[in-house]
């Protein structure tokens, strides 16, 4: 029989109404990757978790907690012909690997590589890069490079998991993107932050990344670069600079004035990173 009132978040939760929908979730709750809720006509966080995930991973909508009488989440939920179970069930088992936290971005890190190549930088760029590189070489510096070129979608990622994170984007507000198969709203807006904070974690995110960057765009390198003595390096134009002290590429000013004659600018704020435009 029809609710009569709403259930859930913010609804009346008529004892009858509420055990109920918990009947009627629980038809569904173990493809969920939930417990079964106890049938007491009682709203706890437990059920409303349930409607929540079921909006999420099932009817593929924006979770709010809550079942309104003649609603999308009632018309669906009520509907109890094996097919529709059987289909529920499918969409559920389909969702559940999608979920956001520290098992998807383990199963899924291998997807987004970012590079420490010099050739997987912008054409132009790689060309200085390698240029500086080989002068640095010839001078008896050691180069050991960290990184290149970041995968836009790793970038993607990493940002959208410092958002749901901190509360500056709810979970069923992430835009989608169509090549990384996501789901951050996990039906709760507690458990979906701490999935996001959990990616946070592995991805050791000090500050909210950026959507776009110099490394994403291919146009900077991190390399730390050193020298056991003083070593004479040309320069970009032939002319051979005398470089001594500090003897590390993160602080020296004297190498970053001929780096900047290959095009590569040193951001001093950041130590290993250089960039063609100096960010």
């Amino acid at each position: 029989m029809p609710i009569t009132g709403s259930v859930g978040r913010g609804g009346a939760n008529v004892p009858a109404d509420v055990a109920q929908v918990q009947e009627l979730l629980n038809l569904r709750v173990g493809e969920m990757g939930l417990q079964p809720l106890p049938t007491n006509g009682v709203i706890d966080n437990a059920t409303m978790a349930a409607i929540g995930r079921y909006q999420s991973l099932v009817l593929g909508g924006r979770s709010d907690g809550r079942v309104d009488p003649n609603g999308r989440t009632w018309t669906a939920l009520a509907d109890t012909q094996p097919t529709t179970l059987l289909r529920d069930r499918l969409r559920a088992q389909a969702a559940l690997p999608r979920l956001s936290g520290a098992a998807w971005f383990n199963a899924n890190e291998a997807r987004f590589p970012n590079s420490d190549r010099v050739a997987d930088l912008a054409p132009a760029f790689a060309t200085q890069t390698s240029s500086f590189i080989a002068a640095l070489q010839r001078a008896g510096a050691t180069v050991r490079v960290s990184a290149t070129l970041r995968n836009r979608n790793r970038a993607w990622i990493m940002h959208y998991a410092w958002q749901v994170a901190h509360g500056a984007v709810q979970p069923g507000a992430v835009p989608a993107n169509p090549e990384v198969d996501i789901l951050w709203d996990h039906g709760d807006p507690t458990v979906s932050r701490r999935a996001a904070q959990a990616m946070v974690n592995l991805f050791h995110i000090a500050f909210k990344p950026s959507l776009t960057s110099n490394h994403i765009e291919g146009t900077a390198i991190d390399m730390t670069i050193s020298w056991d003595g003083p070593i004479d390096i040309l320069d970009a134009a032939g002319q051979t600079h005398k470089i001594d002290q500090p003897r590390s590429g993160n602080t020296n000013t004297d190498l970053h004035a001929v780096g900047a004659t290959y095009g590569l600018l040193k951001l001093a704020s950041d130590p290993p990173h250089w960039s063609a435009n100096g960010r």
